[in-house]
């Protein structure tokens, strides 16, 4: 019988979104790290533009759209092909190091884990195989399956449904404050994987349950008094 669920964010909790930037210097030099941020902050707000507009298009759709706007307001150029690469290379990111022994621990406590994502199901699983994920997981859980986006609260309902969990045994892991807050405002539990120090916390009335800088210290957190201090 598990005790609890956890539902793990994809992009920024799993795995780096920035580490694109290495593939960006080799084509763009010192702008690189300029286009990879603006890229991702663009990915995301036009998952929300979407998401408030009712205009649903997969992620990837709105992956491809911010690459080419970041590219426009940075005056750079990519080829065709450039550009098919890096969305291809979005399939290959790296998992956090602290991901694997993370998972492996909570998963050990008898705890039923899943990716969350705002990523299409297949492009989600084949991410986290490349990163060595998949396989730890007990199910991949996508908005693509509701045309929704986060943070609105019918993903985190779906999430509930699609896991067979109640709210309040139900935990989402996120690296994203907003994604934090989302669940928080639907009725779930949450952790805020604070991985950069000087990051900070959206400043609403709506706080983590728990802040720790990696999913080891969040196992490490559950293991004791069944994750309650």
């Amino acid at each position: 019988m598990r005790s609890q669920t956890f539902a793990f964010d994809v992009y920024g909790t799993l795995v780096d979104p920035l580490e694109m930037s290495q593939h960006l210097q080799m084509m763009v030099g010192e702008k690189a790290g300029v286009l990879s941020k603006l890229w991702r902050e663009k990915q995301v707000e036009y998952a929300f533009r979407r998401g408030l507009m009712g205009r649903y298009e997969p992620f990837n759709v709105c992956t491809l759209q911010a690459l080419e706007y970041a590219l426009e307001v940075t005056g750079l150029s990519l080829s065709d092909e450039q550009q098919t690469f890096l969305m291809g290379q979005y399939q290959q990111l790296e998992a956090y190091a602290d991901v694997i022994p993370g998972i492996e621990s909570l998963r050990a406590q008898g705890h039923y884990c899943v990716a969350f994502s705002n990523g299409p199901a297949d492009k989600v699983k084949a991410l986290l195989n490349n990163a060595g994920v998949l396989e730890l997981l007990d199910d991949v859980i996508s908005v693509d399956e509701i045309q929704r986006y986060k943070p609105d609260p019918a993903v985190y309902l779906h999430l509930l449904k699609r896991s067979g969990s109640q709210s309040g045994n139900t935990w989402l892991i996120s690296s994203n404050s907003w994604d934090v807050m989302g669940a928080k405002h639907a009725g779930l539990n949450a952790a805020w994987i604070q991985r950069d120090p000087a990051a900070v916390f959206d400043f609403w009335d709506i706080y983590p349950d728990k802040t720790v800088n990696s999913l080891q210290y969040l196992a490490e957190a559950f293991s004791i008094n069944n994750g309650y201090e």
